[in-house]
């Protein structure tokens, strides 16, 4: 899907992106992203870049780490507006900093994080491949990226019980609550698409990353992706 129409569709539902987020997931969201920050802790960044950052969600779990300062980049403006409100009800403003902008064109100069994290976002980038290599170009030499993205099962009978959830059920219950048509039949659909596994590890690599891993996560249901520039 082009760029225009992602920053749509997450306008669109940024007003009940977090309560649909925690009613899907039955919560369980909250705990993958404080295992990917956790996944980032033996590093001790300082400078960390949250891309496609939506609401905030994952930039306020990583405060856990005590970095100097976080900066988080999206397409939708709706969702950044949101974020900011969470971020000053937290009184994080001083560390945590949101802003416009796009995986594939940070405007950011080279090596500039110590880490850089996505969560749940890699599959909306327009150009995955320019993106991966955007962030790579952002990151200091050691640096670390993080990626947390959803997954599909592997194992009977989950994969099937699962399969049937996520194609029938979730878009309904997302339509319902959001008031979107088509927000979480995209959700399905970009995660079916998804090069997951040992082909995203093989795109970090043609990136320029190294010490590629991946973390399965509740039945495979999501997968925490890390990887080092060299």
């Amino acid at each position: 899907m082009e760029q225009s129409s992602v920053r749509s569709l997450f306008d669109g539902i940024a007003h009940r992106y977090d309560l649909l987020n925690r009613v899907l997931s039955g919560g369980i969201d909250m705990r993958w992203r404080a295992r990917a920050v956790e996944t980032l802790r033996a590093a001790q960044p300082k400078e960390i870049l949250d891309v496609a950052c939506g609401t905030a969600d994952l930039s306020i779990a990583a405060i856990a780490l005590g970095p100097d300062s976080i900066t988080g980049v999206d397409i939708a403006e709706e969702m950044l507006r949101i974020g900011r409100e969470k971020i000053a009800a937290k009184e994080l403003d001083g560390t945590i900093r949101l802003r416009s902008g796009a995986a594939e064109h940070l405007g950011f100069p080279d090596t500039s994080f110590d880490a850089v994290m996505v969560a749940f976002g890699v599959r909306n980038f327009e150009d995955l491949p320019a993106g991966l290599r955007e962030m790579y170009r952002v990151l200091r030499r050691g640096g670390r990226l993080v990626v947390l993205e959803f997954s599909r099962p592997r194992s009977f009978p989950f994969r099937t019980l699962y399969g049937a959830y996520f194609r029938f059920v979730l878009p309904r219950l997302g339509r319902a609550i959001s008031g979107h048509p088509y927000a979480y039949r995209y959700l399905h659909d970009t995660v079916m698409e998804f090069p997951e596994g040992e082909a995203f590890q093989k795109k970090l690599s043609e990136a320029g990353f190294h010490n590629t891993k991946e973390e399965r996560l509740t039945f495979g249901i999501a997968t925490i992706y890390t990887a080092t520039k060299g």
